[in-house]
């Protein structure tokens, strides 16, 4: 193997692979990211045996070969070299050595064969959308979703495609969050899958704000999202989503219209003497009214009075603040719309125009 790079070249599909990459690892190679270059190709392949991530550019390759180097090592050496230089790169005697200038890195290696591959994933379903699209699902989302729960089901991202649209679906068993978009499926058939949460948060970073397409390919056990230059291919959780139908309010009769910043900076402000531990505010609804209170067990009280509009009967209810703050910092418009029923009821938090995305939170007894 031999070949010159540029290190602006190298360094971007780098950092696209080394998020999967832990530190500490039960299989040395692991550590290790895959190195192929063949006849005016590289490609970079990293895994945790639950994500496997693939970036290709083009390249002149002088020698081909693949063979798999230490990744943090090897993405450090390329961060630490001046921004124009040139890499050469090759393999001798178990080692890769990279000279750059009149600097010289020798890397110990592991024999590709010991990298564990994500082979043929036998799709049974492909479309594409916009990787805007894509990244404002997993944004308005992937927060609600659980950590290191029992139900393991609960720690990821549900995905539900069915003709004409994409969904997504997180809860952690105390909010429920809810986005969907249009997109250009025309199967008939209805699919749920289940992408783990370490899978999404890698997701997230690799998406970019364009309107370039992702192609989106399901296999039984895996899904596989195609993306320029990059491969993302995520292991799917087996098991059953609970049917968050059951827990969107239905009956909701009171309807608060608000201001989604001046609802944020007056719960952000009262939160700051809430308990540390349970983060309960108390909201008193009254015509045209909210008051938000907080207090902890050192006696501390906060309160705020906010000027809303609100038709309804007189009602106290208790919610963590965390939640509420986490479904207004998802919505970008600027005005939001919560309904209630009662005291003891889940509250709905959605965008007062476009209705694409629902946030439930249930309430706390304080």
């Amino acid at each position: 193997m031999k070949f010159k790079i540029k290190r602006e070249t190298l360094l971007k599909p780098l950092q696209f692979v080394i998020g999967v990459v832990e530190r500490r690892q039960t299989l040395p190679v692991l550590s290790n990211l895959l190195l192929q270059a063949d006849t005016g190709k590289i490609s970079l392949t990293s895994t945790d045996l639950e994500v496997e991530l693939v970036a290709n550019f083009d390249l002149d390759v002088q020698d081909g070969g693949e063979i798999t180097i230490p990744a943090r090592k090897f993405l450090d050496i390329c961060k630490a070299l001046p921004d124009d230089s040139e890499l050469n790169i090759g393999f001798k005697n178990e080692r890769v050595q990279v000279r750059s200038g009149k600097s010289r890195f020798t890397l110990a290696t592991l024999p590709a064969a010991e990298f564990p591959l994500i082979e043929d994933i036998k799709v049974q379903m492909e479309f594409s959308v916009p990787q805007r699209q894509l990244k404002k699902l997993i944004e308005r989302t992937h927060f609600a979703m659980a950590q290191q729960d029992v139900r393991y089901y609960l720690n990821g991202l549900l995905f539900e495609i069915k003709a004409g649209q994409l969904r997504t679906v997180a809860t952690d068993g105390h909010r429920l969050a809810i986005c969907e978009v249009d997109a250009d499926i025309t199967s008939d058939d209805h699919h749920q899958v289940i992408v783990p949460r370490k899978g999404i948060q890698e997701l997230a970073r690799l998406l970019e704000d364009s309107d370039e397409k992702a192609l989106i390919q399901l296999g039984s056990n895996h899904i596989r999202i195609q993306l320029p230059d990059l491969r993302f291919t995520s292991k799917l959780i087996d098991g059953k989503f609970p049917d968050y139908n059951k827990v969107l309010p239905k009956a909701s009769d009171k309807f608060i219209h608000a201001g989604r910043d001046t609802l944020k900076q007056a719960l952000v402000r009262t939160s700051i003497l809430s308990n540390e531990k349970y983060r309960g505010v108390r909201l008193t609804l009254d015509k045209q009214s909210l008051s938000i209170q907080a207090h902890n067990p050192e006696q501390e009280e906060a309160e705020e009075e906010l000027e809303i509009d609100y038709q309804g009967e007189p009602i106290e209810i208790g919610f963590n603040v965390n939640y509420l703050l986490d479904a207004l910092n998802a919505i970008p418009e600027e005005k939001v719309t919560i309904s209630l029923s009662d005291s003891n009821s889940s509250c709905l938090i959605e965008p007062a125009e476009s209705k694409d995305s629902r946030y439930v939170v249930m309430p706390m007894r304080l």
